[in-house]
């Protein structure tokens, strides 16, 4: 199964990511979202499943 981090800033998704396992998926959205957020402006990330739900979302003002 497929687990897409989506990153979105104040106008909506700067980027998506596709990997193969849900904890290398957030342990990427985790890592590297202090970073994201200085230099892509990332107010939040999400990490989905093909079907859609969400298992994991982190947001920050």
């Amino acid at each position: 199964m497929a687990y897409t981090v989506i990153w979105y800033g104040r106008q909506g998704i700067i980027d998506k990511v596709t990997f193969d396992a849900e904890k290398a998926a957030k342990d990427h959205a985790i890592s590297m979202f202090p970073t994201r957020r200085v230099d892509d402006g990332v107010v939040s990330v999400e990490v989905r499943k093909d079907n859609g739900a969400v298992v994991f979302s982190h947001a920050e003002n």
